[in-house]
């Protein structure tokens, strides 16, 4: 995937040309780590940004606001009634090229989890557009708390991108996980993110399916799979902030990325009939769903009771879904297919992409750690009907899908110009 300048610039710690006007507002929340954003704040103005900085009330109790004003590119923005404007945070909000938090302390965490738009900062992120990246920084026993987990997976699955803290000396004398990224970390989130906002995907129609299908037996019961839609959506999100006009079929329950086009389905006919009712119009189709290979050939009207003895269950074959897109599609698209295996994955990837005939099969070892269903991370090996193999170490379900996209865009610059849909 090609690199912005101002990508380039940061990676290289300020050396080469200054990305022209790229604004970043640098947020910093009461933590005892504030006092870290300072060298955060002098890298990015050596790179060539424009640093607005914007401090929380308890912020300031950590680092003087003085300090910051006097090395960013503005004096430092406290209060949402200060400025030449009423709207303050829209004003930064729009400006904005990226937002970045250092460090974001679990209260303001959950407020922006929760859309909680308390004081500026938080105003801010809620009003803004552009990328945002969240360095959490606090003591080991909240960074592991399981309310601090779930917002942050709330903000992954909306598109933030979060610098994890690391494992160090602590406040108080304590040691352990939660100490602030180091600045080469945080810079390279911020690198990241900004590479993200390259709308490579811009003019483009992608339809992703995500999540386990069920099967029902009866009423109550049903046949399913341990698939939670997280890469699904991971891939969803990840499309949409690239420009992409994003339809996501899914079966799972997650909430699905802003401005795409949702559709819930439950069963392997229903995702058979919404996708095969919306690929042809794309230009893309990734094919994450877990969907069910067998559901039971007749569905009993009521609940099966157990005092009637145990029901023989006669099983027969949900449609191929992916096998009939490859069969449909027209020139120029690019479909992708996954694969959840129990090892093999190489050898069973490049089969299953011969057999459906692909372009693209992302394959996983779903009984690897941390690679398997359910988790917030993965593991893949993303094969191509070109030969190609690229493997994706364990990351975040996020950076797995922005990867899977680098290997969908790398297809379509192969023929110039894209291919484009007719609206």
């Amino acid at each position: 995937m090609a690199t912005s300048p101002r990508a380039d610039t940061i990676a290289q710690g300020g050396d080469g040309p200054a990305p022209s006007g790229e604004c970043i507002i640098l947020g910093v929340t009461g933590g005892i780590a504030a006092y870290k954003a300072v060298g955060v704040c002098r890298r990015l103005v050596s790179a060539g940004f424009h640093v607005v900085p914007v401090m929380t009330a308890t912020a300031t109790r950590f680092l003087g606001e003085a300090t910051l004003s006097a090395l960013a590119s503005e004096p430092v923005r406290k209060s949402l009634f200060e400025g030449a404007g009423p709207i303050v945070h829209t004003t930064l909000g729009r400006r904005a090229d990226l937002v970045l938090v250092v460090p974001a302390t679990a209260r303001f965490i959950a407020c922006y989890a929760n859309g909680i738009a308390d004081g500026l900062l938080l105003s801010t992120v809620l009003a803004t557009r552009a990328p945002v990246v969240v360095c959490p920084a606090m003591h080991t026993e909240m960074w592991e708390h399981p309310a601090l987990r779930h917002n942050l997976e709330l903000l992954v699955e909306r598109g933030v991108l979060v610098v994890p803290p690391e494992e160090g000396p602590l406040a108080g004398g304590d040691q352990g996980a939660g100490r602030l990224a180091s600045p080469e970390n945080i810079l390279d989130g911020v690198t990241r993110a900004l590479r993200r906002r390259e709308l490579d995907l811009s003019g483009l129609r992608v339809l992703v399916s995500a999540g386990g299908t069920r099967e029902p037996i009866d009423p109550v019961r049903v046949i399913t799979n341990r698939s939670s839609g997280k890469q699904g959506h991971a891939l969803a999100v990840a499309a949409a902030e690239r420009g992409a006009e994003v339809v996501l079929v899914t079966a799972a329950s997650l909430p699905g990325p802003t401005g795409a086009s949702v559709v819930r389905v439950e069963t392997a006919a229903q995702m058979e009939q919404a996708v095969l009712e919306r690929a042809a119009g794309c230009d893309v189709v990734v094919m994450a769903a877990a969907v069910a290979d067998f559901r039971p050939k007749v569905t009993a009207s009521s609940k099966i009771s157990k005092s009637e003895g145990t029901p023989e269950l006669v099983l027969e074959p949900t449609p191929d879904i992916l096998a009939e897109l490859s069969r449909r599609r027209g020139n120029g698209q690019v479909l992708v297919g996954f694969a959840a295996e129990t090892g093999d994955v190489a050898v069973r990837a490049k089969a299953k992409l011969q057999a459906k005939a692909v372009d693209l099969m992302v394959a996983n070892d779903v009984s690897a750690p941390g690679a398997g269903f359910d988790c917030d991370t993965n593991a893949v090996t993303i094969t191509g009907a070109d030969g190609s193999v690229v493997e994706v170490p364990l990351a975040s379900k996020r950076e797995v899908a922005d990867a899977v996209l680098d290997s969908v865009v790398a297809l379509l610059r192969r023929d110039n110009p894209l291919p484009r849909s007719t609206k």
